[in-house]
Parts: structure tokens; C-alpha cells; sequence
């Protein structure tokens, strides 16, 4: 695997590039994979073409890393600040094809969540697969509690065309209607806004379309799955998307947010998405 620090819209980052060819691209700032492309050239998530690259702002696409907090769950801003924060590179194990990159409690970070903390973000690229792993260390004298979330937007061609196989049977939040029920359809399709928290089912789920169909694998770790999609009348809403934006995008979510982690001093939890190319 070859590794390249580049500028990704006036920002810094680092690519991957493959034996075959795929690439991953990941950006310092929260550590926050903003490319996959595949052996076949063919770009697997969504980043807004209106995404702020300011070193300061939350990316709109790729996939946001929410810690210590999942949206406004609690007193800290919306999903946490870890995607807000510079991250530092910790280079790469080219064999294994990982991309590593830690950030450790600051000043900035104690006054508004204090607790000593490291967290580390490894991207692992493999021929038709890509890993991303969130590795949280409670560092301090005293135990905290967190929530987290990898924020997937993975690209899709037509939202109208995609189904999402998988969550039959499965405890749903409908969040837009604050309902809570079993998930009776063997496919979810999309045709408005979607926003539901799922019990997160044991088998991976299959993102299915026109052309071709991508496996969504997390860890135990992760008791939810978050599906979102903002539909036409929110998505003109959001000054960093454009207008058509939710037509090619599906956030599919790896998340432990209804019961918070506790982490004891010297502990450890990591929690996992796996997307395959099937």
C-alpha cells in the first residue's frame, strides 16, 4: 500500500493507494475518512460537494466520527467534538494497509468534557472491503461514560432504486414520529425523510442497487444500527448540501447510543463497521 500526505480542499489528509488499485482518503481533521474508491474506480460514500473544509466544521459526507456524544443526547454540542478536532497522524502499517490516527484530551477538550481520554481511528483497506475502527482509552484517575457513532453516507446512485435488506424483526425508533415498533418490512425503501434507531441484528445488512450491492458489518460493541436519509424537504434545509444531495446518499450507522459505555480507569472499548463489496 502506498501512502501520500496530500491537500484535500486546503486541508490536510492522507490517501492510501491499493496493489489494486482502490484509494482511501482520510482527512486529519477528525480523523474522518472522506474517500473510498474501489478496484473499479467506483467512489463508495458521499461527500457534499457544499462540505466546509475550514479545520473547524463538521464534514458533510464520509464518515463523522460522533464522541463523546450521538447528536444533542446531553450537554455537549451536537454528536460530541471529536469531529471537530485536529487529529494526529500515527503513519501506517502499509503491510496491513491501516491508516492510524489518535487524539488525546487538551485544554479545549477538558473544559466542556472533563475527563483524560485517548481516542485512536484505524481505516484498514483491503480488496473490496474497508474496515474503520474507533478504539476509546480511559486514561484518567475516575471512571466517564460515552456515546459513539461512525456516521457512514455511503453513495448511492438513486435513492429512489436503493433497498436495505437486513432489519426485518428488528426493535425500531421512528424518530421522525417518536414510535417505537418491530421492523416488519424485509427491505426498507426510500421515498421521504428517514431517521430510525435500530436494535443492530447480528448478520451484516445489504445495501442493494442497480449497480451492485454492499454488505454493512459492526461490531457487538455497537448495539445500533442509525438510518437516515434527510429526503428532499430537509435536505434543502441544510446550507452545506446541495438541494438534490439526499438522491445519492444513505447514512448507514454503526452506534452504541441508547446505553452508554462506562469506561473504568486503564479500560478499553472499540467498536467496528465493515463494508464489503459483494
Amino acid at each position: 500500500m502506498q501512502i501520500t500526505p496530500i491537500d484535500f480542499r486546503g486541508q490536510p489528509a492522507v490517501r492510501a493507494t491499493g496493489a489494486d488499485g482502490s484509494t482511501l482518503t482520510v482527512a486529519l481533521h477528525g480523523a474522518h475518512v472522506l474517500s473510498w474508491t474501489t478496484a473499479d474506480s467506483v467512489e463508495r460514500f458521499y461527500l457534499s460537494p457544499r462540505a466546509v473544509f475550514d479545520g473547524k466544521t463538521a464534514i458533510r459526507g464520509g464518515v463523522p466520527l460522533c464522541c463523546p456524544q450521538f447528536n444533542q443526547r446531553g450537554a455537549l454540542p451536537k454528536h460530541g467534538f471529536m469531529r471537530n478536532l485536529p487529529w494526529e497522524s500515527e503513519g501506517s502499517g502499509a503491510e496491513a494497509g491501516t491508516l492510524a490516527f489518535r487524539l488525546r484530551d487538551n485544554e479545549a477538550t477538558r473544559a466542556i468534557w472533563p475527563h483524560a481520554f485517548e481516542a485512536r481511528l484505524a481505516a484498514t483497506l483491503a480488496p473490496g472491503r474497508l474496515r474503520i475502527a474507533l478504539t476509546l482509552t480511559n486514561i484518567d484517575s475516575a471512571p466517564w461514560a460515552f456515546a459513539a457513532a461512525l456516521h457512514s453516507y455511503l453513495r448511492v446512485d438513486d435513492i429512489a432504486q436503493v433497498r436495505l435488506e437486513g432489519l426485518e424483526g428488528a426493535n425500531r425508533w421512528d424518530s421522525l414520529r417518536d414510535d417505537r415498533h418491530v421492523e416488519t418490512a424485509a427491505a426498507l425503501r426510500f421515498d421521504a425523510e428517514f431517521d430510525s434507531v435500530y436494535a443492530a441484528p447480528a448478520e451484516p445488512l445489504r445495501l442493494v442497487q442497480p449497480g451492485g450491492t454492499l454488505a454493512v458489518a459492526q461490531s457487538a460493541s455497537c448495539t445500533e444500527t442509525v438510518v437516515w436519509n434527510p429526503g428532499a424537504e430537509l435536505c434543502a434545509k441544510l446550507s452545506d448540501m446541495p438541494a438534490d444531495g439526499y438522491r445519492n446518499m444513505l447514512c448507514v450507522e454503526a452506534a452504541r447510543i441508547d446505553e452508554q459505555v462506562t469506561l473504568a480507569p486503564g479500560a478499553q472499548w472499540q467498536g467496528w463497521q465493515q463494508l464489503t463489496v459483494l
